[in-house]
């Protein structure tokens, strides 16, 4: 597997894990106490505290961000594209990604923290961006050839 696929497998984990050690953990453990019923917990009501709802917010930007990314390695992997570009800008938009979720869980959300978390968003799409660019160019130039 290549770099790019690697971080793939690793932001579908980590999008996993950010939803079973968020969200998962806080409505089982309110389930379990018997604070909360499990048919309580609806999609389309604001509930829970206001890390919950941060939390919930951390991990639909995974899943937002998820399929975008790996529309561009399909695409990598279909025009057998695979160099050291490639793999840093993969691996800086996986820390990116990462710092972003913790940035959201961790910190209250002043303006500082929005802006860092906010960068760390910018860090990615630019990521993909250049990737899906060198991709395009790579490929188009192989047709040309």
């Amino acid at each position: 597997m290549t770099i790019p696929q690697w971080v793939l497998l690793g932001f579908a984990a980590w999008t996993l894990m950010t939803l079973m050690a968020t969200v998962g953990i806080y409505r089982w453990s309110r389930i379990l106490a018997g604070r909360a019923r499990i048919s309580q917990w609806r999609a389309d009501e604001q509930q829970g505290s206001g890390w919950y709802a941060r939390a919930m917010r951390a991990h639909a930007n995974c899943v937002e961000n998820l399929p975008v990314y790996g529309a561009v390695v399909l695409c990598a992997t279909a025009a057998q594209v695979n160099d050291g570009l490639l793999d840093v800008l993969a691996a800086i938009l996986l820390g990116a990604r990462i710092l972003q979720t913790v940035t959201h869980l961790s910190f209250r959300q002043t303006d500082a923290i929005a802006s860092l978390r906010f960068t760390f968003f910018v860090v990615q799409v630019l990521c993909m961006l250049a990737m899906g660019i060198h991709v395009a160019m790579s490929a188009a130039r192989e047709a040309a050839v």
